[in-house]
């Protein structure tokens, strides 16, 4: 990864600012926000809140895990999980403008003492061996091109009987797909692998499949549910260039099947 061809594909120099905006617009004190008011804005990925809540079940965190959330955007995942399993989050993601817009939401939750935030390559870790319990990564893969390195990465930094929690998109039937996409307003910034070549690239790195699910039809559902609700004052739009383009042809390329949406869990050796 590049990191001024990813800064091109998320920055807008905008998102702290428009996101304030929308929030006061909403009628917000941006002195008094409690998470429940982001939910709306801050789970950049298919199926928003409902995947990262099945997720986490998935992957059993509990209260004494430390987590890695690899491919973080402006840190919803991690507020969802420092939240809710009052656990010790650390993020890390390649795009400076979503570090820093994740610190300040951070800061307007009252969730900076329990989340850590980096900005760093997930392929290139900056963190010691062992160092994590479970690792989670939700629409993260599609803007690498070497899945060994990335979940090489992410077996090195986990203990013993640690997990990997993964909801991605992957590359169905071929054909070729609208742009732009959520992850790629340009086709070299797309590296979709089928199913099969995933799940290969991250066993080959020694994880071991506990959980795997073709996705794809609960997504679809959901995303064309949401399409069809005018936008609000506050949403992925917010800080998302050009984001219903993005989606409509995401939901185009799940229901001609040319992309999938998989669900999965893996362990380390113990």
């Amino acid at each position: 990864m590049k990191t001024t061809q990813i800064d091109s594909q998320y920055s807008t120099g905008m998102s702290r600012q428009n996101i304030a905006h929308a929030l006061v617009a909403t009628g917000k004190d941006l002195s008094d926000i409690q998470i429940e008011d982001l939910t709306v804005v801050e789970d950049f990925h298919t199926l928003g809140r409902i995947a990262t809540s099945q997720l986490a079940e998935l992957a059993q965190i509990t209260t004494r895990d430390e987590v890695l959330d690899a491919g973080s955007g402006i840190g919803g995942t991690a507020r969802f999980l420092a939240d809710r399993y009052d656990c010790r989050v650390t993020t890390i993601d390649l795009t400076e403008e979503y570090c820093e817009t994740s610190r300040w939401l951070n800061r307007l939750v009252g969730l900076d003492d329990r989340i850590s935030v980096y900005q760093g390559d997930v392929t290139e870790l900056p963190f010691d061996s062992a160092s994590f319990d479970v690792v989670v990564s939700q629409h993260v893969q599609m803007n690498v091109a070497d899945k060994s390195l990335l979940y090489e990465e992410a077996n090195r930094v986990l203990r013993p009987r640690g997990r990997v929690a993964i909801w991605d998109i992957v590359a169905g039937t071929p054909g070729e797909l609208d742009l732009p996409l959520p992850w790629a307003n340009r086709p070299e910034l797309s590296h979709l692998v089928s199913a099969d070549v995933l799940r290969s690239a991250i066993e080959s790195t020694g994880l071991s499949v506990t959980h795997w699910d073709d996705m794809t039809e609960d997504a679809l559902a959901v995303m064309e549910i949401f399409l069809s609700t005018p936008p609000g004052p506050i949403g992925l739009h917010t800080f998302v260039d050009n984001f219903i383009s993005k989606a409509d042809n995401l939901v185009r390329g799940l229901s001609t099947g040319r992309l999938r949406a998989v669900q999965a869990v893996f362990e380390t050796r113990s």
